[in-house]
């Protein structure tokens, strides 16, 4: 059975994630409730995920907001009909260029119809997707996570994730994924939320070390 969340669920979940788990618990005693990060489902959103690949989420939202800019609402159409030079001109590496178009192409020719992903069992959208050259498990995981709200992703190879799971955790920096993904079966069907917790903690922590930087 495919599992979904929306935001009136979220924070029940939450909540019952603080009652497994007291390192989770205390994220929320120190920073309260995560945002209910949610983005659409469609074209837009797998071109934001790409773009996010490696760099920082600001990089990756300056050259979104720059292709918006251009061409206004992000089309599978738009994309093709613009040069490699213009895509450049948006901030796109060559690498997230190819990808960008490869994606695309897959839409265009319909190798993937993206409206009908959210009615799809998990492993049929992973293949679906990682087919097309430029996107892999994260990029799946983040879409099925914030786009079609899977409840139990857990995005292993995201690297705030697991910076901030050790942290919280109290895990030495050489932990590996092994034992991390045995760890994420305590929250289970729920492990979407549980990174959504760790996120939080993640983007908190680097606020406050932003502000005694310039304190």
């Amino acid at each position: 059975m495919t599992r979904t969340f929306d935001e009136d669920e979220f924070y029940k979940i939450c909540d019952r994630l603080f009652e497994i788990d007291s390192d989770l618990h205390s994220i929320y005693l120190k920073y309260g409730y995560p945002p209910f990060w949610s983005r659409k489902p469609n074209f837009e959103t797998l071109i934001h995920i790409v773009l996010e690949q490696q760099v920082s989420l600001a990089s990756a939202k300056a050259a979104l907001d720059k292709l918006k800019k251009k061409i206004g609402i992000v089309t599978a159409k738009k994309i093709v009909l613009l040069s490699d030079l213009e895509l450049r001109e948006c901030y796109f590496s060559r690498q997230k260029t190819v990808y960008a178009k490869e994606l695309a192409k897959a839409v265009l020719e319909k190798q993937i119809v993206i409206s009908q992903l959210k009615d799809l069992p998990e492993e049929t959208i992973r293949t679906r997707l990682t087919a097309i050259k430029g996107i892999g498990n994260w990029t799946v995981d983040i879409y099925l996570l914030m786009a079609l709200h899977r409840t139990d992703i857990f995005p292993i190879g995201d690297l705030a994730l697991l910076q901030s799971l050790k942290k919280v955790k109290r895990l030495p920096p050489q932990t590996s994924q092994e034992r991390i993904r045995k760890l994420s079966e305590k929250w289970e069907p729920y492990r979407s939320i549980a990174t959504m917790l760790f996120w939080h903690s993640y983007l908190e922590e680097r606020k406050r070390r932003s502000k005694e930087k310039t304190s």
